[in-house]
């Protein structure tokens, strides 16, 4: 099992925006530092805790100082810009990075980005799956495009100013061929997205943020779109985000992660249980449908969504978690604000230096659990 990392950010209102950033670039360097196999950055453009807004524009500051690591758009959201943007943004990082580069994307959740773009009362799904179409076409095609999809808004053509012999009319293709990977991030249970992401060879990273009994409801779906196009679903394809914190001892592990008051996974929660009620879609804390919503308390959530403990206590839950969402093929460590920066630093070198390994071991699994993906392998390698 492989170990990744994803950050929406969120940090506390009143931290200062250039310190953050630095914090977050330092942490996915040391994440590479660790042996993480991926780094997923989130975007959003109203939110003052969530303060990358654009995680391409983010993630090109780290091509240099990482080495190893895969670098993660997560999301791109594509609602927000023409496609043409976002195919030869992307293109071009892939790239910039020799295709250490994943294609995140989402249509883009949060209201106020949709205000701001004045799309508030457009249909983000549509744009997205409209989107996408097209964004693939280019990367599949050749000049001179004529890319006009029967219902989808967005028309890309070159066919009048295309001049070859001086490269005029031209998109950029990835460096990765055919494509890089492409993933998307699933919140909701029973989401119908998943099967899409089936039919289309795109992989479905589970939210941190979902309570684990719902996860298989994203395998069978990511099994039933497989099935549609005649394939079989891998576990290497589908990862699992989860909210981890390992320390050293157990009290510090329950302070810090999540029974004090300025624990940064209390701070986080009380934030994505603001927001996901605001946005109606809090049942991704609930046991079931009809759960009453004054039984979603922040305690019950830090109880049952923050795995902590010392390494034997977070291996015991990590497997127990396994147990019943099945096989996965990549856990991914959500990071948190560092508001003890020494303790942040040093759960991530026990969950990628004691912990997988120890995971690794009792799945009776190689312990190098960040391999490169045979299929990823071979399309870097078909590009160099």
């Amino acid at each position: 099992m492989r170990l990744g990392y994803f950050t929406m950010p969120l940090h506390p209102l009143d931290r200062n925006t250039t310190q953050t950033l630095q914090e977050d670039r330092q942490t996915i360097i040391y994440a590479d530092q660790l042996g993480f196999y991926d780094a997923f950055v989130g975007e959003h453009l109203t939110d003052k805790a969530e303060n990358v807004t654009n995680s391409l524009l983010f993630l090109a500051t780290l091509i240099s100082e990482t080495k190893n690591i895969l670098l993660g758009s997560g999301t791109s959201n594509l609602s927000h810009s023409h496609p043409t943007l976002i195919a030869s943004q992307a293109a071009m990082f892939d790239h910039l990075a020799k295709g250490r580069f994943i294609f995140g994307i989402s249509p883009g959740a949060l209201s106020s980005d949709a205000e701001a773009l004045g799309i508030l009362d457009q249909d983000r799904n549509k744009l997205f799956a409209e989107a996408i179409d097209v964004i693939l076409a280019i990367w599949e095609r050749e000049a001179p495009y004529n890319i006009d999809f029967e219902n989808n808004r967005f028309k890309v053509s070159t066919q009048t100013t295309m001049v070859p012999d001086i490269g005029r009319g031209y998109l950029m293709k990835p460096y990765q061929a055919p494509r890089p990977e492409i993933v998307g991030t699933v919140v909701a249970p029973f989401s119908k997205g998943v099967i899409a992401m089936g039919q289309r060879d795109f992989h479905p990273m589970s939210a941190n943020f979902l309570l684990s009994h719902w996860l298989p409801s994203h395998w069978s779906h990511y099994q039933e779109g497989k099935a549609k196009v005649g394939a079989v679903a891998q576990p290497s394809e589908w990862r699992v985000a989860r909210t981890i914190f390992v320390s050293d001892d157990s009290s510090t592990a329950k302070a810090y992660g999540g029974a004090d008051a300025n624990s940064p996974y209390r701070y986080y929660y009380r934030q994505m249980l603001t927001k996901m009620k605001m946005s109606n879609r809090h049942v991704i804390f609930k046991k079931h449908d009809g759960e009453d919503d004054s039984l979603v308390t922040l305690d019950r959530l830090i109880d049952e969504l923050v795995i902590k403990g010392t390494v034997n206590e977070v291996v015991d839950q990590i497997l127990a978690m396994k147990e019943q969402a099945g096989d996965f093929g990549e856990i991914v460590y959500a990071g948190m604000d560092l508001v003890d920066p020494q303790l942040g630093r040093r759960s991530m070198e026990l969950m990628a230096h004691e912990v997988m390994p120890r995971v690794n071991e009792a799945l009776g699994l190689s312990r190098e659990t960040n391999q490169t993906p045979k299929a990823l392998t071979a399309s870097v390698a078909q590009a160099a």
